[in-house]
Parts: C-alpha cells; sequence; structure tokens
C-alpha cells in the first residue's frame, strides 16, 4: 500500500461538472515539474489510473511539467454509479484540465490503453481547431486503438456483458482484479504482493470502484462507433504521432500497432515514428520503464535522419521500427538505386 499512498500524497483534487444533468464530481491530479516547463500530460487507461506512470513521472518531470489525472470512476477520482463514464465525457475533462487547471496553452500528450481513445477524440477536436489548448504530440501506447485486432480477454467480456456482470460484480474485490491484472497484463507477470499489484488493488478499493466497472468498460462499444472515423482525422492531424508498443502484450498485440501505423500514420506528414520495447506487455510503463521514457524523449527530438534500430547500443534498448515518409518506393525503384557503401 505504500505506493499507493505515496502516489495519493503527491495530488490534490479539483471539482468538475460536465454537463447541467450531471453531478459534479472530485478529480485527483498529480503535477511534478517545473510548472514553467513544457506540459506533458499523461492519461490512463482501464480498469487501472494515473499511478500507471509512477515509475515514469520522477525521470520526465525533469524536462517537463509532468500532469496526471484519475477519470471519474478510477483510483482516487469520485465513482458514483450511473454517473455517465464516457470516452466524450472523458474528453470534456481533458479540455476543462488543460485550459482550467493547468492554464496550459500548449501540451504533449501520452495516452495508453483505454487512454488512447480518449486521446483520439481530443486529437480529432485539435485537428479541426476546436480545443483552447494545441496538441504539440500525441503518443499512443498499448491499446485496442483498432478493435477488430484485438485480443478481449474472457472477463473483459464478462464484465462488458450487462448478463453476465451481476454475477461477476458478487465475487469480485479490488484484490482479486488487482492480482487478475497483475498476472496477465505485466511481463514478467506480478505475484500478488508485489508492490504494484497491492497499489492497484489500493486505488480500486478506492469509493467502491468494483461497483461501476460494468459502466466503464462501456468505451469498447464507443470504440466500435467511432474508432475509423477519429484514425482518418489521426492521420490528416497537423502534429506528429508516435506510436510506443510493448511487443509481448497479449490484449492489445502488435499487430494493432503494425495495422495503426500502416494504414493512418506511414504516409502521414510530419514526423511520425513507430516504436517496440522489447521485453514489454501492455503496461511498458510499468515493465521497462527506463526503456518507455528512452523512446518518449527520442520521439520527441527533431527528427535526425535515423534508420530503423535500436536507439541505443546494449541488450533490451527500444526499437525505432519505421519513421513516416512522403510515399513508398515501388519494387523497380528500389532495385534501381544504386548500392550503398558500408561506412568506415
Amino acid at each position: 500500500m505504500a505506493r499507493a499512498e505515496d502516489w495519493r500524497r503527491r495530488g490534490g483534487y479539483f471539482s468538475w461538472r460536465p454537463a447541467a444533468d450531471a453531478p459534479a464530481v472530485e478529480v485527483f491530479h498529480v503535477e511534478a515539474g517545473d510548472p514553467g516547463a513544457p506540459v506533458l500530460l499523461l492519461v490512463h487507461g482501464w480498469p487501472t489510473s494515473s499511478i500507471d506512470w509512477l515509475d515514469v513521472a520522477g525521470e520526465l518531470s525533469a524536462r517537463f511539467r509532468v500532469c496526471a489525472l484519475d477519470f471519474p470512476g478510477y483510483g482516487f477520482s469520485a465513482k458514483p454509479p450511473g454517473w455517465g463514464y464516457s470516452l466524450a465525457r472523458d474528453e470534456e475533462l481533458i479540455e476543462f484540465y488543460l485550459a482550467e487547471v493547468v492554464g496550459a496553452h500548449a501540451g504533449v500528450v501520452v495516452a495508453h490503453d483505454r487512454g488512447a481513445s480518449v486521446a483520439l477524440v481530443h486529437a480529432a477536436r485539435c485537428a479541426e481547431g476546436r480545443s483552447a489548448t494545441r496538441l504539440e504530440h500525441l503518443v499512443l501506447s498499448n491499446g485496442n486503438i483498432f478493435l477488430p485486432l484485438s485480443n478481449l480477454l474472457p472477463a473483459q467480456r464478462q464484465i462488458l456483458d450487462a448478463a453476465s456482470w451481476p454475477q461477476i460484480a458478487a465475487a469480485l474485490t479490488p484484490s482479486l482484479l488487482a492480482q487478475a491484472v497483475g498476472a496477465t497484463m505485466f511481463t514478467p507477470p506480478r505475484q500478488p504482493d508485489d508492490p504494484v499489484v497491492e497499489s492497484l488493488a489500493a486505488a480500486f478499493g478506492h469509493d467502491n470502484g468494483i461497483a461501476v466497472l460494468h459502466e466503464t468498460i462501456q468505451y469498447l462499444a464507443e470504440r466500435t462507433q467511432g474508432e475509423q472515423g477519429w484514425l482518418t482525422a489521426l492521420a490528416g492531424a497537423p502534429f506528429p504521432v508516435t506510436v510506443i508498443w510493448g511487443l509481448s502484450d497479449r490484449v492489445a498485440p502488435p499487430r494493432v500497432a503494425s495495422y495503426v501505423w500502416n494504414e493512418y500514420l506511414m504516409l502521414k506528414p510530419g514526423h511520425n515514428r513507430l516504436y517496440f520495447i522489447p521485453d514489454a506487455g501492455h503496461y511498458p510503463q510499468s515493465d521497462r520503464p527506463d526503456a518507455f521514457v528512452k523512446a518518449l524523449l527520442h520521439a520527441l527530438r527533431p527528427a535526425d535522419g535515423q534508420g530503423p534500430g535500436a536507439i541505443e547500443a546494449g541488450p533490451g534498448a527500444p526499437l525505432l521500427i519505421d519513421s513516416s515518409r512522403e510515399r513508398l518506393s515501388a519494387a523497380a525503384e528500389i532495385l534501381a538505386q544504386p548500392p550503398s557503401l558500408p561506412r568506415t
């Protein structure tokens, strides 16, 4: 529990009311780094919270004003039943948080899992010029951003289904949920006494979080309706997009990242990149926090012409898989190119 308490002590709360027909909620958030530094917003996934970013927030705060929040229904924020949890509502919260709480005019958004879906809604708003904050760079990590290629777990489907949810809810506890996430979503699997698993249990248990799991997971239905439009908007967005993926993810496998890259980002104008992190699964920011930070900082640097490969020497280094280009060469053009000589 010490890990969870440490994170909670770093943060505070603000009140937010999304619409006239919804009650105000208390939203937990954490900020670290120089208030005058460039803003970097970390966006968490389902069913976890901003504590997912604990292992990278400290190092990133040396260069950025790092900001993270728990969406309503998650972590240490309020979790009222029947509140109306949705991706659209959480995107409104991001808008409010950046503009009114942080006071940012521009920033980088780094999003994971469900948070990547929220970030795609936000990116579409920014691309259309409807946001009060300029999106400088979007980073997407290990989320089912193209649902047809996902591997949803049986437990996710059972929690999503209204018929099976009551039976699941009666047996599920914060500790059991944390242990299941630790055993299936991390690389290597986390044991029940692992500090990360214990911190997840503390966050799940806050304000009876188990009770709203069925409501918060309905974002998957929203994805089916919106993902094509969000990705199409992303392909034409004026800001750079980076994808950083843990290779051992069984729920959002690398084929998700590869498909989105090939179909929407590879030919996107600007400085866009795809990275894979070896020895990391669904939570690369926890499995390999060092590699995640290195890949992120490498992506945020101006384009340097580096080709695909490891971004540094040593085993387990993050891999730059591809950078966007104007168009692909035809096979005949590739064969017509003169051979390059090895450097001496």
